[in-house]
């Protein structure tokens, strides 16, 4: 890079937030220099008009070169284009073995290269890391040619994250390292370049919540006042609380599946799996009725796809004044019943197809809190039968 040698003036971080602010204006046009990347600035005109451009020095002479108005070029693609004139400067005249291959957008790049990364994924992966490049990614990178995706730019965007969002970026940053480690693969960047390597996730509040004895039975009351309403959310919510297992399996289970005592499931979010069928369980999936050439335990009125039990529990957790309560949190729930009940940690990772013994860990301090209060009534037992005051 040889940018020109440039006047003493105002500098600031030129970003999109930065060109829409109402800068001064003078009766002669200024320059603001970018922190980050020397020759790229802002021009302000009396006008009111604001231009991106790059100055730098080409074969010895000194060049400023117009990019856009503002308003007519966003922040990103102009500071993409001025570095690359500035690298292109550089490189005149070097042999042309060094000259640096010109790689696509990111949006070319997804474009072109997405489907070769969904082959590896599952189905669903594959749909929600499309979905986080459309949604949260495409906008901060879209334009930004794949050899000039910078540490600093993901950093940008994680702070642009905070509050609402940190969610939404803990779950696409994983989708942009894995596009920029393809792009490696692909010699569209340096090897060891990957600039989410190492990058901090947001620490976010673990959502647990467990069910209360009394929670559970109000549950169970409006359980029984909707089965003739809904019969087939309503069984999919019993096999849920009485198996602890995952939203997806028993909503997509398919008769094929069904091998009393245990379901089979080829494929779940950890590969295959076992689900484990108690009594109450398997009198549930007994009680229904199979369709004639549906392969779907859940099927929805069209008898071509499982049913989505997702608005149906929106509506009856508000009937159970319980608003808070996820359909996850039943999964929860199963581990925490099944604490209280003396289940070692082990068979509870079984029953629930954990792979790794970490995955159960989580539960334990449910185990020791449990021990705790039992503690507590043992010494409340003890100490009045000493006659001690407590």
């Amino acid at each position: 890079m040889v940018p020109m040698r440039r006047k003493a003036g105002r500098r600031a971080f030129l970003d999109g937030n930065f060109a829409r602010r109402k800068l001064p204006l003078k009766t002669n046009e200024y320059c603001i220099w970018d922190t980050e990347l020397a020759g790229f600035g802002l021009r302000v005109r009396p006008t009111g008009n604001y231009f991106w451009f790059v100055r730098l020095r080409h074969r010895g002479k000194h060049r400023r070169i117009t990019l856009g108005k503002t308003d007519e070029l966003n922040a990103v693609l102009a500071r993409a284009q001025a570095r690359r004139l500035l690298a292109e400067a550089a490189l005149d005249g070097l042999p042309k073995r060094v000259v640096v291959k010109s790689t696509p957008t990111m949006n070319d790049f997804v474009a072109t290269h997405f489907d070769d990364l969904a082959r590896v994924w599952k189905p669903s992966t594959s749909k929600r890391n499309a979905n986080a490049w459309r949604i949260d990614l495409a906008e901060h990178f879209g334009e930004v040619l794949v050899a000039d995706v910078s540490k600093a730019e993901v950093v940008r965007w994680r702070d642009a994250c905070a509050g609402e969002k940190e969610a939404r970026f803990n779950r696409a940053v994983p989708v942009l390292a894995a596009l920029l480690k393809y792009a490696e693969a692909l010699r569209m960047r340096r090897k060891g370049s990957n600039p989410c390597r190492g990058m901090p996730r947001y620490k976010r509040q673990a959502m647990e919540r467990y069910l209360t004895p009394r929670e559970y039975a109000r549950i169970g009351a409006e359980l029984r006042a909707c089965e003739n309403e809904a019969p087939e959310q309503v069984a999919i919510i019993r096999v849920l609380l009485y198996t602890g297992a995952r939203r997806s399996e028993i909503e997509k289970l398919r008769w094929d599946w069904v091998k009393p005592p245990r379901l089979v499931l080829p494929d779940s979010k950890t590969g295959p799996k076992f689900i484990w069928l108690n009594s109450q369980a398997l009198t549930v999936l007994e009680g229904i009725e199979q369709r004639r050439d549906c392969p779907f335990v859940f099927p929805d009125r069209t008898g071509t796809k499982p049913i989505n039990v997702g608005m149906w529990w929106s509506k009856f957790r508000r009937r159970c004044a319980l608003p808070d309560v996820r359909i996850h949190d039943l999964r929860h729930s199963f581990a925490s019943t099944a604490i209280m009940d003396d289940v070692p940690l082990a068979t509870i990772g079984k029953l629930l197809g954990h792979v790794l013994p970490e995955t159960t860990a989580k539960y334990a301090h449910l185990a020791d809190a449990f021990v705790a209060d039992a503690a507590q009534r043992v010494s409340g037992s003890l100490a009045s039968a000493i006659g001690l005051r407590i």
